[in-house]
């Protein structure tokens, strides 16, 4: 039993195929703990406390506030050693296949087999970049490499993105340099008592709803699409996160640097030929494609229990 990815999904769904008996093997890109939190920008934090951010089984350690990416990345820590959890790193699973009987997996000249496969690589390895008409001269960027606001400091910025990582970094390069703040309609800002608890209290509602075959009670896009954060506010109700409409063309964008805040792929790239043949393949995270809240420390939980669960019936 092999699970492609020791990140959250893959930590969360290896906790539950302990609790049934299975011992996993975890193949894991990333060179030491931490999933994708090893590379967010150095400001990023949870939208929850930490009280409201536990994967099952073991509670986050207490920090006051917002906790920032460290303290994610060492709790991840944590989790794999305290559940002695066999992770091989770093593996970059290029190639997976099934012959008709298992499940061959090819990482360079190595090579592992395995009759069940999860499939928890999430999303960071997969930026997506809208194409455009026009030419831009600048340095491009992404969420996904935005390194803080260093390098921009005394220069013209373009951030393109009307969601949580668009609004955060807008917000924060405002105090170091000019940003025009790119959106495609007018932000839709959550309440400002929102966080991260109250969309994990809805975002579990709508994954029992959905897990027990009754009605979707609906998104939390419902409530507006940017968490009003500390820095967010105050950047915004000082007048200084303003949205401009979207460009239509490259050419009309005046700026040095060009951040493009426009989200992610599932990175199932070794698994796509995979997909809808009916194999036990299992997927867990990945957003909203797999289920409301399922790429979320606070939400992964009922997809990871409902794929170990899926593996022990399937052997």
């Amino acid at each position: 039993m092999i699970i492609v990815g020791a990140g959250q999904s893959g930590l969360a769904t290896a906790y539950y195929l302990r609790r049934a008996g299975i011992t996993p093997l975890l193949l894991d890109a990333q060179p030491t703990p931490g999933g994708a939190w090893l590379h967010v920008w150095p400001s990023m934090t949870l939208f929850s406390t930490s009280e409201f951010s536990n994967l099952p089984g073991r509670p986050m350690p207490a920090y006051e506030g917002f906790p920032p990416a460290s303290h994610v990345v060492d709790y991840l820590a944590d989790y794999e050693k305290r559940y002695e959890l066999e992770v091989i790193r770093p593996v970059t699973v290029e190639e997976v296949t099934h012959d008709g009987e298992v499940f061959n997996l090819r990482a360079g000249d190595r090579e592992w087999q395995a009759r069940q496969v999860v499939a928890a690589t999430g999303t960071w390895s997969a930026p997506f970049v809208p194409v455009y008409p026009g030419t831009f001269s600048g340095r491009q960027w992404h969420s996904a490499n935005y390194p803080g606001p260093e390098p921009f400091r005394g220069t013209k910025v373009a951030v393109v993105g009307a969601a949580n990582s668009g609004a955060q970094i807008a917000a924060e390069l405002t105090d170091v340099a000019d940003v025009t703040w790119y959106t495609r309609h007018e932000p839709r800002w959550m309440p400002d008592d929102v966080d991260g608890r109250v969309l994990f209290r809805r975002n579990s509602l709508r994954a029992l709803a959905i897990l027990r075959g009754e009605e979707d009670p609906g998104a939390d896009s419902e409530l507006g699409d940017i968490v009003v954060l500390p820095a967010v506010k105050k950047a915004r109700d000082e007048g200084r996160l303003v949205a401009t409409p979207l460009f239509a063309s490259l050419d009309d964008i005046d700026a040095d640097h060009l951040i493009w805040c426009t989200g992610f792929r599932p990175a199932i790239r070794p698994f796509r030929k995979l997909l809808d043949r009916g194999l036990p393949l299992h997927l867990v995270g990945y957003g909203d494609w797999v289920g409301p809240g399922s790429a979320t420390i606070t939400g992964v939980g009922p997809y990871a229990k409902k794929a170990a669960e899926a593996v022990a019936r399937y052997r």
